[in-house]
């Protein structure tokens, strides 16, 4: 087998046409989160911290003057805004897997249909029917 023709046969399978829409799915939605949270939510947030824009937040350590070193900039409000956005998209997920979880399990809870039964099932059933028809009946 071929290199092109086992790739072929790799990319074709189920699973991985499914991760293939997922990833693009989850890129999408990812798209969708970030805009909520960068123009709805944390606008909110920032005006409820009297105008504060969480994502510039920093702290600099004090350095005394004359050291010769340049203070780091630790910049915990990009960090404190990428947490929101991992836990705005973490519970969207978790709402939409628990709608897919109800509507499968009202697929799953439908009333099923019992089988036909074959026709030799059919046929024993009228043999068992008129024997029991003309068996002779017993008096006590």
């Amino acid at each position: 087998m071929s290199l092109l023709s086992e790739f072929k046969a790799f990319a074709m399978r189920g699973n991985v046409i499914d991760l293939a829409v997922g990833v693009v799915i989850g890129g999408a939605f990812g798209k969708i989160v970030t805009a909520l949270v960068d123009k709805l939510i944390m606008p909110i947030v920032g005006f409820l911290c009297q105008g504060v824009n969480i994502a510039d937040m920093s702290y600099t350590p004090p350095i005394p003057e004359g050291s010769g070193f340049k203070p780091p900039v630790l910049g915990y409000g990009a960090f404190v805004q990428e947490v929101v956005n991992f836990t705005i998209v973490a519970f969207a997920i978790f709402m939409m897997i628990k709608a897919m979880n109800a509507l499968q399990k009202k697929k799953e809870e439908a009333p099923v249909a019992p089988p036909t039964p074959s026709e030799d099932i059919l046929l024993l059933r009228e043999i068992r029917d008129a024997m029991q028809k003309n068996a002779p009946r017993r008096v006590d």
